[in-house]
């Protein structure tokens, strides 16, 4: 994996001496927390593009929470959350309203969003089952997908360095 292009965008693990992460106390030690290798790594994106489709405000807590008890590379846990922004999260929830709707055998049809109390009493209890169903689902397939294809590439980025470095001590 390319790890002088990551290190220049991940904070550096002093940040755990920062005054208000003090409380976390020795769970920011861990080094595997800051460091790039392939379990850190393909596990925080499996646990940030999961965390991503979770349909809540402040997704990034449970991303680190997670991140911290699975000793995955926080900082890449945290960043990936934002894949839903608000300019991202309409056609995204969509498609996993849509993908929950299809499972559910329901008929996928639009509806309209109304930013109102009204709308959420009676509106969201037409869609909130396709919608978290679809969000799993979807949250799943990311998570599976992202941690096998970060593993793989991981595996043929080291293998071709070491063919280079083979081919390079043969030259000699």
């Amino acid at each position: 994996m390319p790890k002088k292009l990551l290190k220049k965008f991940i904070p550096h693990h002093k940040i755990k001496d920062h005054k208000h992460l003090k409380m976390f106390g020795s769970l920011l030690h861990n080094p595997n927390l800051w460091s790039l290798n392939r379990y850190s790594v393909s596990t925080a994106f499996s646990i940030g593009l999961f965390c991503a489709m979770i349909p809540m405000p402040f997704q990034m807590i449970p991303a680190a929470a997670c991140a911290i008890v699975a000793r995955a590379n926080l900082p890449i846990s945290i960043a990936l959350v934002w894949l839903t922004n608000p300019i991202t999260m309409p056609p995204v929830f969509y498609f996993a309203f849509k993908v929950g709707a299809y499972v559910l055998g329901r008929e996928a049809r639009g509806f309209q969003f109304d930013a109102s109390v009204e709308w959420f009493a009676s509106g969201l209890a037409s869609i909130w089952q396709p919608f978290l169903l679809g969000c799993f689902i979807c949250g799943s397939v990311l998570a599976i997908s992202s941690n096998i294809l970060i593993r793989i590439l991981w595996y043929w980025h080291i293998k071709r360095a070491w063919a280079r470095r083979q081919r390079k001590a043969d030259s000699l």
